[in-house]
């Protein structure tokens, strides 16, 4: 059936750490018309820093949306916007950005997380008023580094965004933040839903940072509407309107349907994350567990670990060998990689917080120390972290019978039972895999149908427009859990080991 001018679409746009995607979605025919990518490059440094340019993103925006059809461009009536969560704009007065982006996994800044839970009395209190300790990688100690490190640009900003922000304020040119990434940032009261005082005054006592963060809005609401110029540069009609859309893992929850409680979603991505919808916040006083807000009305008690795919993308430039053939090497050995335990913190880590941590390997031998031994090893290492992780859910009182996956790595056969077999859980995975940018588009949709005046909740829109493919679903083989239980109690006492090390630097 060809689109007509009855047909209205919607816009994801997905903000990732190594590409932007976009895709665009009719909802009268449950189909997905155009999906375009663009790749992005990443400046690192020895010391943790890991740094991308906002003008990057925009140009990668505008090659991917020039690449899809005029006509379809024509039927837009909304755009939904997820970013990588925690990356650091400053804008000045007009808009521009005053350094380059340090990104979610940058490390560089760890001491000046320790300097604010400091400030407001040691990493208990912290949580205690704002529900969150700051962990590596939040925005609000990448703020307190520009003071320390690039003071002109300090003083000379206006504003402080989010990466999925910034796009936002590129299209419609409006400054504003919704609960769930502003959670990331380490300055909102996640209890309350506002920005937090406290926090604030001990990144910089000296100076009232408040005008400085952007209104909050509601999930539901928009940022506005498209600029005109920027409509006529991007092909599109002048009266698209521009939701409020939110970080990759809130979208990626409602790309997955998470928005009731017991419901667990696994991102295997660059990083590794667990997430769970929750309907009040879920405090771990720990700090392990990240008590954000969602977007979609609830809260989003959520795991990260920095090493997910990046572990198993660096173990396949090292041995020079195509995803396809990494798995198949991977299928031949058996589960535990005879004895080869691999620690992938590759970029640090952050659960556990151990941000100058490197990857380690353990257990070598003459007869195990092969390309499909490091591979399978390492494919384990991901999910071993991710199992740690499920502890602190319980802390909270959450219980689950499934375990939802999404992103690269839940592609993989291989993975997805390996994942169900370490985390003792069956394993779901839906038709539509790019989970964050479909959820800013059911997000948009649900704020579009709102600002219509025809409003629908998004408990109908994910049940009208999210499906399973079961093909794909697996269980966890009884055997299996009780071996990996041993294997991962390996893991554990290894990663206590580096610790020693690494928790003194």
């Amino acid at each position: 059936m060809a689109l007509t001018a009855i047909h209205k679409t919607i816009l994801g746009i997905d903000l990732g750490t190594q590409s932007v995607k976009v895709m665009v979605y009719c909802p009268d025919r449950l189909e997905i018309l155009a999906e375009k990518t663009h790749p992005f490059e990443i400046i690192s440094k020895p010391d943790g820093t890991m740094e991308q340019l906002a003008e990057w993103w925009i140009s990668g925006i505008k090659e991917t949306i020039a690449a899809i059809d005029p006509k379809i461009k024509k039927s837009i009536v909304a755009i939904g916007v997820s970013g990588q969560q925690h990356g650091f704009v400053p804008l000045d007065e007009a808009g521009n950005v005053l350094y380059p982006v340090k990104l979610w996994c940058d490390t560089s800044t760890s001491e000046e997380c320790l300097e604010i839970m400091e400030a407001m009395g040691g990493e208990r209190e912290c949580i205690n008023i704002t529900g969150n300790s700051i962990a590596v990688g939040y925005t609000a100690s990448k703020i307190l580094w520009l003071k320390k490190f690039q003071p002109e640009a300090y003083q000379k900003m206006a504003t402080i965004l989010l990466p999925h922000d910034y796009i936002n304020y590129y299209l419609t040119g409006k400054r504003t933040m919704e609960c769930g990434d502003a959670s990331g940032t380490g300055l909102l009261d996640i209890k309350n839903r506002c920005w937090s005082k406290e926090a604030l005054k001990a990144l910089d006592p000296d100076r009232d940072l408040m005008p400085c963060l952007p209104p909050l809005i509601k999930a539901d609401d928009l940022n506005g509407t498209i600029k005109a110029d920027i409509a006529v540069q991007l092909g599109l009609n002048p009266d698209v309107v521009v939701s409020a859309g939110g970080g990759d893992n809130m979208m990626a929850a409602i790309g997955t349907g998470n928005i009731e409680p017991g419901k667990l979603t696994a991102s295997l991505g660059t990083s590794g994350t667990l997430f769970a919808f929750h309907d009040q916040p879920a405090i771990d006083l720990k700090g392990e567990l990240a008590a954000f807000c969602s977007s979609s009305g609830g809260w989003l008690p959520l795991l990260c670990t920095m090493n997910c795919t990046v572990a198993t993308e660096q173990m396949r430039d090292l041995l020079e060998v195509d995803l396809q053939e990494m798995e198949k090497l991977a299928s031949f050995i058996p589960l535990g990689a005879d004895g080869v335990i691999t620690i992938p913190f590759f970029n640090g880590e952050r659960t556990p917080a151990l941000p100058k941590a490197k990857a380690s390997i353990f257990g070598l031998s003459p007869q195990n120390t092969t390309n499909a031994h490091l591979i399978r090893s390492t494919m384990e290492a991901g999910i071993f972290n991710l199992k740690a992780g499920l502890d602190a859910f319980k802390r909270c009182g959450m219980e689950f019978n499934e375990i939802t996956l999404t992103g690269g790595g839940s592609k993989s056969a291989l993975w997805r039972q390996i994942c169900a077999n370490i985390l003792n859980l069956p394993v779901r995975i839906l038709n539509q895999q790019e989970n964050a940018a479909f959820g800013a588009i059911l997000q948009a949709f649900w704020a579009y149908r709102k600002h219509k005046g025809n409003p629908i909740t998004l408990k109908q829109i994910i049940k009208d427009h999210i499906s399973e493919e079961k093909a794909k679903h697996c269980a966890p083989d009884k055997e299996s859990v009780v071996q990996y239980e041993k294997i991962y109690q390996d893991y554990q006492s290894f990663v206590k080991l580096i610790t020693l090390h690494y928790g003194k630097l």
